[in-house]
């Protein structure tokens, strides 16, 4: 029997609260440009980094996120943050992913560059990129020198020769959780915003009024 090849996995990591169609077009984006194998949506339990507003309860918003992937074959919705006791770290999710994936998994970690730009704040971020690879979703015409500048000594020494911070413009990353929650509220609508299942689901439950 012949060696099994490197599975490449991407990782959309977020609150998703809600998910909308910013975070679908940039999972596909990841999923052609850097042929990943999957790509595996991780509703965070207890965001770290967002204590300041109470989010959708853990489950609300991990269904939003099945209904809103479950028509794309090469897409996951994954539990491991929310069944995880306490803060969700990215290092403690990416290593218990080469834990149930293999060592020999590549992780690609799909999120926003405005993200990479806190990285010095998370835990053990050096030990995040020996780890894994990302890929920072940027809008077109971002100031890529803020995202340089942000990294460590460590990965600008090396960028050149192994980067492990990559970058993919994405022009509906104009779409935000924040702005479809206020919009909600006000009564004014989401429809092509969010995936039509996600937009019932919210109106049904009464979400974000």
């Amino acid at each position: 029997m012949g060696r099994l090849r490197i599975k490449r996995i991407g990782v959309m990591g977020g609150t998703f609260d809600p998910i909308h169609n910013g975070h679908l077009v940039t999972a596909e984006e990841a999923w052609k440009q850097f042929q990943l194998d999957q790509v595996l949506f991780v509703p965070s339990g207890s965001p770290p980094h967002k204590e300041d507003r109470k989010s959708l309860d853990a489950e609300d918003r991990y269904l939003m996120t099945v209904i809103a992937t479950a028509t794309n074959p090469h897409f996951r919705v994954s539990r491991l943050e929310i069944v995880r006791p306490g803060p969700s770290y990215t290092i403690d999710t990416v290593r218990e992913l080469h834990r149930i994936y293999g060592k020999n998994t590549e992780v690609f970690f799909i999120t926003g560059a405005d993200a990479i730009l806190e990285i010095l704040t998370w835990k053990e971020p050096e030990a995040v990129l020996r780890e894994a690879t990302f890929i920072a979703a940027t809008r077109p015409g971002y100031d890529l020198k803020r995202l340089e500048e942000s990294l460590p000594e460590a990965e600008k020494e090396r960028h050149a020769s192994d980067p492990r911070v990559l970058v993919m413009e994405i022009p509906a990353l104009a779409i935000s959780s924040t702005d479809i929650r206020q919009r909600v509220k006000q009564g004014r609508p989401i429809t092509y915003l969010v995936p039509e299942g996600v937009s019932e689901f919210i109106e049904k439950n009464g979400f974000y009024r």
